[in-house]
């Protein structure tokens, strides 16, 4: 087979690739060398020695983005301030189709957040699981392990997310009309209308990752969070523009200094309040999302 037919065969695989990597790893740059090491050994492997290339191919990438995860969870564990994943524009299909309420919760920043706090096995098996509708006997031959250690593991897993105090609620219709809100709300420093649509316990993560200012803490409580959006209204917004974008399968709020991303803002919401924003402005983790919306 040449090079280039090689190269066509792993290309129509790697739209699913990098949906897997991401989702194992909460970042859009690594998910992508995870993917370019993954060709790397397809190139140089014997074809006719592969049965099931989608499968020999999920096996390697999920390998290694667990090694990538271990390294990673010692990395965050001095991260500036609070760590959350690299946003990354989905109207465009870049991590697969998210047709349901199911898909596109598996793919937010709330559940990757969530997702931080499995271990890189329990991850594994519950991504393949949960996103991908791997059988538990696949997920075995995946990550060589015993088919009853992986059922294990998966019950682990959604044991420990499902404990959780926070489930994120999906609701489309409402997303857009409410970040819509809270992007003019923000914007005019206008307090009656951010106290209208943050709920009273809503909190406010910022991830700067030490690049730039933001909050180290997580901010908590309305009047907290509204003094603080007031703030940020008043010192940094002169000269920034705004535009909203599906990001992380639901409505959030992009943040502009002329041609520049500076912060992509995703919320999450509940009875139609928003109960926590997710805002990255960490610029080495904008990146991807300014390559997506810039592209030509």
């Amino acid at each position: 087979m040449t090079v280039t037919a090689l190269a066509d065969e792993f290309q129509s695989h790697r739209p699913r690739l990098f949906g897997l990597a991401y989702r194992l790893l909460g970042s859009a740059d690594e998910a992508e060398d995870a993917v370019q090491d993954a060709w790397l050994r397809f190139s140089g492997a014997d074809r006719a020695e592969i049965d099931r290339l989608g499968a020999w191919l999920a096996k390697v990438v999920t390998n290694l983005c667990l090694t990538r995860l271990t390294s990673a969870r010692a990395r965050r564990e001095t991260y500036t301030g609070t760590w959350l994943p690299e946003p990354v524009i989905t109207s465009d299909g870049t991590l697969g189709p998210l047709e349901s309420a199911e898909q596109r919760e598996a793919v937010s920043v709330a559940m990757l957040v969530l997702l931080e706090r499995l271990t890189p096995t329990e991850r594994a098996v519950y991504v393949l699981r949960e996103a991908f509708g791997y059988g538990h006997r696949e997920i075995a031959g995946v990550l060589d392990l015993g088919e009853a250690n992986c059922r294990q593991l998966y019950r682990r897993a959604v044991r420990r997310i499902a404990d959780e105090e926070h489930r994120f609620e999906p609701a489309p219709e409402l997303q857009e009309e409410l970040v819509t809100s809270f992007m003019n709300a923000a914007r005019d420093g206008d307090l009656a209308g951010l106290e209208k649509i943050l709920a009273a316990d809503v909190t406010f993560f910022s991830d700067g990752g030490g690049k730039v200012s933001a909050a180290l803490r997580p901010i908590e409580g309305r009047d907290k969070v509204v003094r603080f959006l007031l703030g940020i209204s008043e010192r940094y917004l002169s000269g920034i523009t705004f535009t909203t974008a599906e990001v992380n399968g639901a409505a959030a709020l992009i943040a502009w200094e002329g041609r520049q991303i500076v912060s992509v803002a995703a919320v999450e919401q509940r009875d139609g309040l928003i109960t926590e924003v997710h805002n990255v402005l960490n610029p080495q983790k904008l990146d991807f999302v300014q390559r997506q919306l810039t592209a030509s």
